[in-house]
């Protein structure tokens, strides 16, 4: 760790002369030899480092969600090419240049701040060493050296002897106890992080190998703190615990308000948004409209709760527009279906299912049926009125005492009497 931090060694002045600044300020108020002033410098040194390194935040946020949507097309190439790990690259890299996707922009801040850490170990470590380093002099290395955090010297370490805690005016005994408690919370800090990142911010709609990587850093990651955290000297695991604390925070206001698409976060955003915006009847605030504008650009590629959200908003007789704003509709509604297509009228009326009738209802319908066609298709007898004059004669019988008209019957009309017969009446006595 010493080697690592001596190669940092170029940027001990400016780190140290930040501390030294917020250390006037401090020490005006709490007093210059208190751990309250030193500590506190510590923590505003890691609050500065972090608001500067915010636009590499976003950076980092854009180019892991990039990832996340290449994962199917870099699964394809690997199941494609894994026997030729040379065109595999080639066509890996080809992706990343077509995208616009940098993989390494997610590891941006962690890259960024490492600088920073190692020279403030290197400061702390030399203020152990009573040695002066940077802007520190002799006097400022007296007041740091007698600086106590919750009765652990800044300087101490948990592997430290003794002896040598003993001569920065504290007992093994009480940094051992302020490390430990600060090195569990410094891992725990971390698995928070990372679980809520898993099982909030990804899109559960695709699995993919990235999601497991993910899985295994949620648990890799709070181990290699526990294991390093013993080998840091107090102050520089103030430094860590801080910039920890800050990244949790970060992650949840981004999973709060910028939260990624297809995701359980998004899910909950999209229903608080809906409730603001139908109460309001329009957006507010440049985040809600860019939210608003990226889903109505989306178009057809929209998931299932963007396309509930929409629908919701639809029905609620409110329109969203191109340019993110929200306006009153007076259209007809017009409510998307799971694929994506328009469904016109918004509530679409129900089916309108038949009445079920009984037995003997369809039997006496069918019947009836049957018997009007074969009333309309048979001739008239002489007991039906006639159209024709009074005195009009009938025309000659033919053999067999059968009528003409009224003979043999056609299969078309025996084929109107299939069916359920009409019940006989009974007999006469």
């Amino acid at each position: 760790m010493d080697t690592i931090a001596s190669i940092f060694s170029f940027i001990t002045t400016p780190v140290s002369w930040v501390i030294v600044q917020f250390h006037s300020v401090y020490g005006a108020i709490f007093g210059p030899d208190t751990g309250w002033a030193w500590g506190l410098s510590i923590v505003s040194l890691v609050i500065l480092i972090r608001i500067c390194l915010i636009p590499l935040f976003v950076k980092q946020i854009k180019a892991t969600r990039a990832m996340q949507t290449l994962q199917p097309e870099m699964k394809k190439i690997q199941e494609r090419y894994k026997n030729d790990k040379q065109r595999q690259s080639e066509e890996m890299m080809k992706l990343y240049k077509e995208t616009g996707t940098n993989p390494l922009s997610s590891c941006l801040p962690i890259l960024a701040q490492s600088p920073f850490f190692f020279a403030l170990y290197h400061v702390l470590n030399s203020i152990a060493s009573n040695d002066t380093i940077g802007v520190i002099n002799d006097r400022l290395l007296e007041s740091a050296q007698k600086a106590h955090i919750f009765g652990a010297p800044l300087a101490a370490k948990f592997t430290d002897s003794d002896a040598k805690v003993q001569a920065l005016g504290s007992s093994i005994t009480d940094v051992r106890v302020v490390t430990a408690i600060m090195i569990v919370l410094m891992s725990f800090s971390q698995f928070y992080t990372q679980r809520q990142l898993m099982t909030k911010n990804v899109d559960t709609t695709v699995k993919t190998p990235f999601m497991q990587q993910q899985k295994m850093l949620m648990y890799v990651f709070p181990i290699m703190f526990a294991v390093f955290g013993i080998n840091f000297p107090v102050g520089v695991l103030v430094y860590w615990l801080t910039t920890n604390v800050w990244t949790m925070g970060q992650q949840m206001y981004v999973i709060h308000n910028n939260p990624t698409p297809g995701s359980k976060a998004q899910a909950s955003y999209l229903e608080r948004l809906h409730k603001r915006v139908t109460h309001n009847g329009k957006t507010r605030g440049r985040g809600e409209k860019a939210i608003v504008k990226a889903i109505v650009a989306k178009g057809r590629d929209r998931n299932d709760v963007e396309r509930k959200f929409i629908n919701g908003l639809t029905k609620a007789g409110l329109a969203a527009q191109a340019d993110g704003t929200v306006v009153k509709s007076e259209a007809s509604t017009v409510v998307e279906t799971e694929d994506g297509t328009p469904a016109t009228g918004g509530a679409a009326p129900k089916r309108q299912q038949p009445k079920r009738q009984s037995k003997s209802q369809r039997q006496s319908s069918t019947a009836q049926g049957g018997h009007k066609a074969a009333d309309d298709s048979a001739p008239k007898t002489s007991l039906s009125k006639s159209d024709e004059p009074e005195d009009a004669k009938p025309g000659p019988k033919p053999a067999g005492g059968k009528s003409a008209s009224g003979g043999t019957r056609s299969k078309a009309q025996s084929g109107q009497r299939k069916g359920p017969q009409r019940p006989k009446s009974p007999s006469k006595k």
